[in-house]
């Protein structure tokens, strides 16, 4: 297993040029420079997206490592159709799916909240993003079924393409542009 690398590393002489379609390949033949960079590369927009996917901080940290010890292990298998940003999103997204299937499957004893913890909080991208937001807009979003927010979250937020998407959220590429075209509507239907 390579060590870890601070995101804030990037000074790789000769490797941080290389696209990352030939780091991978690279990877693919361990080579641990190469991972680094890579590492280095993808572990912040990764880390924040998970973030905002998952409330427990710890969580996030391991299931950054799980993707990028996948990708070290799997580097040599990217066959190159796509973007290495979607191929990287859905071995993360594989492995908090299966974190929330087993802690879904691990008995829990809960007790009753108090009301106050109940209300509404934030993401930390909503946080991030408050002062930019129409507060219009947010009630608009906020309003949409959680299937439309799921496709515009995937498409517009992550930047992902329709066909990354439909990957992703394990829907055909058609249900993903329909999905997409519907959340359009509602949202414009709401904000006029």
């Amino acid at each position: 297993m390579p060590r870890t690398v601070s995101a804030g590393h990037t000074s790789l002489p000769g490797v941080t040029e290389i696209g990352d379609g030939e780091l991978l390949r690279r990877v693919g033949r361990g080579d641990r420079r190469a991972f680094e960079a890579f590492y280095a590369r993808h572990a912040p927009w990764l880390s924040l997206r998970l973030r905002r996917r998952c409330r427990d901080p710890e969580l996030a940290r391991e299931l950054l490592q799980e993707t990028f010890l996948a990708v070290w292990r799997a580097g040599g298998g990217y066959r190159g159709d796509g973007e290495v940003v979607g191929w990287v999103w859905s071995i993360a997204v594989r492995r908090l799916i299966d974190a929330g299937r087993r802690e879904q499957v691990r008995p829990q004893t809960v007790e009753l909240p108090d009301e106050t913890l109940l209300t509404w909080s934030p993401s930390a991208e909503e946080e991030a993003m408050t002062d930019t937001y129409d507060a219009r807009l947010e009630v608009a979003l906020r309003g949409l079924a959680p299937e439309l927010r799921a496709v515009l979250q995937a498409t517009v937020l992550d930047g992902l393409t329709v066909r990354e998407a439909a990957v992703v959220l394990g829907l055909p590429e058609g249900t993903v542009k329909t999905r997409a075209l519907r959340a359009r509507r509602a949202l414009r239907a709401a904000l006029s």
